[in-house]
């Protein structure tokens, strides 16, 4: 199964990378996590073509081959989200599905929040919800921050540092998958492939948390189309009264647990997380 590369904007005009999978079927718009980038998704947005739908995987803003800009507000990658829905409905005659991995799935519900009419399908948010453990984020952040600026010597040296960061996950044999990630700079260092601004800037992802919890309390109450909540099972920042919290918010809404997985839900147990979300899209 290959891809075709494509070209969206955002809300401020914003140049938006993103990789389509398939053609034709329902549109579901894959949206990564922050640190992370549209390759996070390859192996779900196979599944998700073959099952006879088309995937869209995007980089957001800051991330990855998109454009770099210094506006990194949770409503900043919000307003991004719904122009990327209007424009994938617009081509597809029909709304996306969204499915959005922690900085994805709060942008995305704060979308759906935001929007007078529902601009979504469905919704999916994995591993996040509107309130969680602001000790694993701490440990998240602190991680994307280690070698932000500085970067590694060697793609050797950046692999020794996921490897250390998740030493539940068998160590792949090959960089390439990481070489997506990461940028070779002028001065020889690799360097994550996303903007240090996106935590550290002056409009980053690190406003008020506070307000930021109220505003996803209110769009979950708000949620009226389909919706479903995946958790990794041993999930650094959903713990289970999260996500019991999120079901009673939205009791329409269904619920999976991924056992053995983590924050990175699609990384760690990628036939599991696939299994569940193929039988939501095709129940819909």
């Amino acid at each position: 199964m290959t891809s075709h590369r494509d070209t969206f904007h955002g809300a401020a005009g914003n140049r938006l990378a993103a990789d389509v999978y398939g053609a034709g079927g329902r549109p579901v718009l894959l949206l990564h996590g922050g640190g992370q980038t549209r390759h996070a998704w390859r192996r779900t947005a196979v599944e998700i073509a073959r099952a006879g739908m088309t995937a869209y995987a995007v980089d957001q803003r800051g991330h990855g081959d998109s454009e770099w800009v210094a506006a990194y507000a949770f409503e900043d990658f919000a307003a991004d989200i719904a122009a990327l829905a209007t424009a994938i409905a617009q081509r597809n005659g029909a709304a996306p599905v969204v499915i959005g991995a922690s900085l994805g799935g709060i942008s995305s519900l704060l979308a759906a929040g935001n929007a007078k009419e529902p601009i979504f399908a469905a919704l999916v948010l994995v591993d996040i919800t509107p309130r969680v453990d602001l000790g694993g984020v701490a440990k998240v952040q602190g991680f994307m921050r280690t070698h932000a600026r500085d970067g590694f010597a060697t793609m050797e040296e950046a692999a020794d540092a996921v490897a250390a960061y998740l030493p539940h996950r068998p160590r792949p044999r090959s960089h390439e998958g990481l070489k997506k990630n990461l940028r070779l700079h002028a001065d020889g260092r690799w360097r994550w492939h996303w903007d240090p601004r996106f935590l550290d800037g002056r409009r980053s992802v690190n406003g008020d948390r506070s307000a930021l919890e109220t505003k996803l309390l209110a769009a979950a109450r708000r949620l009226t189309i389909p919706a479903m909540l995946v958790r990794g099972g041993s999930s650094e920042l959903v713990h289970e009264e999260h996500a019991k919290e999120f079901l009673t918010l939205v009791p329409h809404a269904r619920y999976a647990d991924v056992g053995g997985a983590r924050h990175m839900v699609a990384g760690d147990r990628n036939d599991q997380f696939a299994a569940a979300i193929l039988q939501f899209l095709n129940d819909l």
